[in-house]
């Protein structure tokens, strides 16, 4: 098999067919290093910051107060280089996310198409109840069957400081509380800078830990850094079915760890942290919303700190599966509720604007 590689950031990726063959025919590729929060310390830190001064500064930038607001009164403390450079170091920060299109839905749901400084997009969305969901990559390697984000590949990772930009961002629009990392890209793939925007985030950004979600396929490395981290998110697992043949089928180029020994894992993490793991399942009719995959959950997770957060499947285009009946969701949910599990229904948001993750930014591709 013949693969192509491309520097990122000053890594480089291999990616096989198809991504590495026609998707990049018509495009020119050059190097991109995205920020990261840790290239913003080292440039406040050269420029005389001290650790209370820098702390100012990251926390008005991510909780979006004094940071845009031109003369703040904070500002007058710092030292004389750095509210020289503060200007210029303001429009690069804006420049990290700037909304490109957004795309309000019936149900309270805003999906934003965010445009980061090289031209690339990503997606991110505005939830009820403070809630966020935002991109940790341009595009997925993946390959979810059922997901648009993946279908173009791997394009680049996002830099730590481009994972924040996409909250500053949003709470220009309104309150955010909760930042859930489930948009395009598989955050395990960058783990790196999704770590140190969680961070941030978490210490900084006024966000609970808890309400830090990082979402991932089963990536060991997950399990291996989260406990280590002084910010330790909470745990979304995306599971989807029981069957491990059907796994690999519909999640082509996850890890190969035994769904037993994922759900073992999460759990030791959960109490560990006090965080119930989120599972996360696609529902697709036909497909995984059988009893007999019923059966496989309350096996796996009875007695386990668990809540299965089920997600009727968002239409894709050129996709022919489709959601199972409101009436058979309910039934499923019913049933783990019987046998002590923690389930609910959890929109799949933008129904009413065909908004399944990636299908935003592969329209505006196409225009």
């Amino acid at each position: 098999m013949k693969l192509t590689s491309f520097v990122f950031a000053g890594m480089t990726t291999y990616l096989s067919p198809p991504y590495g063959g026609s998707v990049f025919a018509n495009m020119i590729l050059k190097p991109y290093s995205p920020m990261r929060i840790e290239h913003l310390r080292q440039r406040l830190r050269d420029l005389g910051c001290k650790p209370c001064h820098e702390d100012r500064l990251l926390r008005g930038w991510c909780q979006v107060s004094s940071y845009d607001r031109k003369h703040s009164p904070a500002e007058n403390f710092l030292p004389a280089a750095i509210r020289r450079e503060l200007p210029a170091i303001h429009t690069e920060l804006n420049k990290l996310a700037s909304l490109r299109s957004e795309h309000p839905a019936n149900d309270g749901v805003a999906r934003l198409l965010v445009e980061l400084a090289d031209g690339q997009m990503v997606e991110s969305v505005l939830l009820p109840r403070g809630g966020l969901c935002i991109s940790t990559q341009v595009g997925c390697a993946v390959g979810c069957v059922f997901c648009m984000s993946g279908r173009a590949g791997l394009l680049r990772q996002l830099g730590s400081a481009e994972i924040v930009a996409q909250v500053v961002l949003a709470r220009r629009r309104r309150a955010v509380s909760k930042v859930v990392f489930m948009g395009m890209g598989e955050p395990a793939h960058n783990l790196d800078n999704v770590l140190e925007a969680i961070e941030l985030l978490g210490l900084q950004g006024n966000i609970g830990h808890k309400n830090l979600v990082l979402s991932t396929v089963g990536d060991l490395r997950v399990f291996e850094r989260l406990p280590k981290e002084k910010v330790k998110p909470a745990l979304a697992l995306s599971l989807h079915t029981t069957d491990a043949t059907l796994r690999v089928r519909l999640l082509p180029r996850a890890p190969q760890i035994a769904i037993e020994e994922l759900v073992e894992r999460g759990e030791v993490y959960a109490r560990a942290t006090a965080y119930p793991v989120q599972y996360q399942w696609t529902l697709i009719e036909g497909v995984n919303d059988s009893d007999a995959e019923v059966e496989g959950i309350v096996q796996l997770l009875s007695g386990k700190y668990a809540v299965m957060n089920f997600i009727p499947f968002n239409e894709v285009d050129g996709l022919a599966y489709r959601r199972p009946s409101s009436e058979r969701t309910a039934a499923m949910v019913d049933t783990l509720h019987r046998h002590g599990i923690l389930a609910r229904v959890r929109d799949s948001a933008g129904q009413d604007i065909e908004g399944a993750c990636g299908q935003l930014r592969a329209r505006a591709m196409k225009a």
